[in-house]
Order: C-alpha cells, then sequence, then structure tokens
C-alpha cells in the first residue's frame, strides 16, 4: 500500500511540474489558450487545455477546442496521396504532369519532370511565391483549388512569375519547403479520385477514424467548439494574472481564415480528434478496427528519402521529418497566422505527443519535450 500511495504521490507531482511548466511557458510567450494530449498505445493517457479559446468571451480553451493547425495538415494530405497509391491509382515516381490537365514545369528546367516523390519530399522545385499570400481572406475559399493551382503554376496563369514560383535548382536537386507543392498534391489526390479534396479526406480519413468535428471549411465543424487565433502586440503587465481578461487590448484577434491552397494547412481539429489520426499511424494504419494505411506503407513514409548532398541530417520522410532530439520520433509542425501546433508520434515506442496553441509564437516544441520525457 505503502508503494502505491508513493507512486500516486510521484505523478502528482509530476502533474503539478507539467501544469507550472505550461503555464510559465504561456506567460512567457503571450499565449492565450493551449491544449494538449499524450497518447500511448491507443488511448489518451492525459490530456488538458489551459488559458482561453477566446479572450473577449472568456471561453476556456479545450481538448476539443477546434483550430486550424498549419502545416500538419500535410500529414492527412500525405496520407490521402499514399491511400492512392497502395490502391494503385497513382505512381510517387511519375510525371506530376500524368494526372493534371494543365502542365507544370520548372521554366530554368523545362525537360525535367516533377514527380510526386518530390512533392512529398520538397524537392520538386516549385517555390512559395508572394502570390501565395493572396489567398489569405475571412471565411472559407472563394476561389477553386484548381482555379489557384492553375493561375499559379501554367504559363498563361495570372499569378505565374517564374522567378518567385521555382527555384534556380531542377528539381531533386535542393530540398528546400514548399506549401505550394503540397497544395498540388491535394490537386492530384482530387483528379485521381475524381472528387473535391476535402470530401476525399472526410469519406476516407475523417470519418474511417471518427474525427466527428474535423474539416477544412467552416460549415464542416461545430461553430461552438472554434478557437479564436490571436497576435500579441504589446507589453504584458507582469502584476496581472496572464489569463486575466485585461490582457485583451495586447491580442489582436484573427478572423476564422482560410486560404485558396489550402490542402497544405487548413484542417480544423481539436487535440482530442487529432489523437485518434496519430493512434494510427502508430499502430501499423488502425484504429478502433478501420485501417487507414498498411503497415508498410507508414514505414515507408516514415524512413529518410534523400541523400545526404540534399539533407545532411537524413531527417526527411515522405512529409514527415525525423526528430534529432527525440529519436526515433518523426513529427509535422504547423504554424499560421495566429496558431501553433506540433505532433510528435514514436511508432517504436508507441507514444505520441500533441499541443495545439492559439498564437503563432514556435514554443511548442519545449512543451512537447517536457511531456514526452515525464511520459516516455
Amino acid at each position: 500500500m505503502a508503494l502505491k500511495v508513493s507512486s500516486v504521490y510521484s505523478q502528482s507531482l509530476q502533474i503539478d511540474s507539467i501544469n507550472l511548466f505550461i503555464s510559465e511557458q504561456a506567460e512567457k510567450f503571450h499565449i492565450p489558450g493551449i491544449a494538449a494530449c499524450v497518447i500511448k498505445g491507443d488511448e489518451i493517457v492525459w490530456s488538458k487545455a489551459y488559458g482561453y479559446a477566446d479572450i473577449e468571451t472568456e471561453k476556456p480553451m479545450s481538448t476539443e477546442s477546434v483550430i486550424n493547425i498549419a502545416s500538419i495538415s500535410k500529414t492527412i494530405t500525405a496520407t490521402a496521396v499514399m491511400q492512392l497509391w497502395e490502391e494503385k491509382k497513382l505512381d510517387l515516381n511519375a510525371d506530376i504532369n500524368t494526372y493534371l490537365d494543365f502542365d507544370v514545369r520548372n521554366p530554368q528546367h523545362p525537360k525535367t519532370p516533377i514527380t510526386i516523390k518530390q512533392l512529398l519530399t520538397h524537392t520538386s522545385s516549385i517555390a512559395d511565391g508572394s502570390s501565395l499570400k493572396i489567398g489569405f481572406e475571412c471565411g472559407d475559399p472563394t476561389v477553386e483549388l484548381k482555379d489557384w493551382l492553375r493561375a499559379y503554376l501554367a504559363t498563361d496563369g495570372k499569378y505565374y512569375y517564374p522567378d518567385e514560383n521555382f527555384h534556380q535548382k531542377a528539381p531533386d536537386s535542393l530540398r528546400e519547403y514548399s506549401n505550394v507543392g503540397f497544395g498540388l498534391l491535394g490537386l492530384i489526390v482530387q483528379e485521381v479520385s475524381g472528387m473535391p479534396f476535402h470530401e476525399y479526406v472526410r469519406l476516407n480519413i475523417f470519418e474511417p477514424l471518427k474525427m466527428n468535428n474535423s474539416g477544412y471549411f467552416l460549415n464542416e465543424v461545430e461553430e461552438d467548439e472554434l478557437a479564436t487565433a490571436y497576435l500579441y502586440l504589446g507589453p504584458l503587465q507582469r502584476n496581472l494574472n496572464h489569463f486575466d481578461k485585461k490582457i485583451l487590448p495586447y491580442f489582436n484577434p484573427y478572423c476564422h481564415y482560410s486560404f485558396w491552397n489550402y490542402p497544405d494547412g487548413l484542417v480544423r481539429t481539436s487535440v482530442q480528434d487529432l489523437a485518434k489520426f496519430a493512434i494510427a499511424y502508430m499502430n501499423d494504419g488502425t484504429f478502433k478496427e478501420k485501417q487507414i494505411l498498411k503497415k508498410e506503407t507508414i514505414d515507408f513514409m516514415m524512413s529518410p528519402q534523400l541523400n545526404e548532398k540534399i539533407n545532411a541530417d537524413k531527417d526527411q520522410g515522405l512529409c514527415w521529418f525525423q526528430s534529432p532530439s527525440l529519436f526515433p520520433t518523426w513529427y509535422h509542425g504547423g504554424s499560421d497566422p495566429g496558431v501553433s501546433t506540433r505532433m510528435y508520434v514514436n511508432k517504436e515506442d508507441k507514444i505520441s505527443v500533441i499541443v495545439f496553441q492559439n498564437a503563432n509564437e514556435d514554443n511548442s516544441f519545449f512543451i512537447i519535450r517536457k511531456l514526452y520525457e515525464t511520459f516516455k
């Protein structure tokens, strides 16, 4: 009995330490709200939220609060691509023009095809030009995905600026992060499947995983659960409680925005819902007997894909990145106006950690590390 009491006491101290650490992070980096969870095996073993989902209404952040998770969304786009690959409906090494009704070529290297694998590993030579910012707007996208990408990538497109939209180096000779590339992957899924990209994801990923409050567009999620994204504008008054409503003048709330290139970063979901996706990746592609990918496919995605010449750390998988500090964990992070997110998945030890913040300070790694080291 004494040992059991000691164990409970030790666990309580660990939780107190976590609460104190996350509260300090919130104050130091001016984060209105934080939601996090730790998953082991096939269940959440710890989850908690701190602060506000909305400061003005004093709505508390919860693990069911929904935010756009920015570039973590790319792991879902990659999952959709690999589902079609498993079905032999696309070839990772094929010219992407095989699947499009307009041609995409780097104008500096017009004879060199761009492949799906290059899009998945950020080696396509497609760059994020200044036109990418035009697509940000309040509400849902007002321009169709295909129309946007055609305008950006086709030689007669409205936003076709060769020097901005493409790198000088040839495909497969440079790794440079590309949001546009993942928008293009979403379009390929759309073209190959014959349905809008967001519908494909809903039917083939969200519904099988019972991610019931997840989607890309505002009408796909519960409005009452939406968290507000914030930009911090001024000094925090240290004599005030960090989560006091009086700090509102220091934070600028963003609208619930979207962008035309939405497959690269517009998944709206909660920590509770995304945990189901992480569980599937840790358990050979399966969540509650629903399989979204084969084990072999996940092993393939979570393995180094590039040579040392263009990826010295050998940390680039298919979409996923390998963490050098939490080996052998694979992860993806996200950052967009007013949001910062991270998801780490260790499929060998079957532990995953997720952190959402409704501010775009990139401190969430420190929280991830604290939780990972506490629960591993």
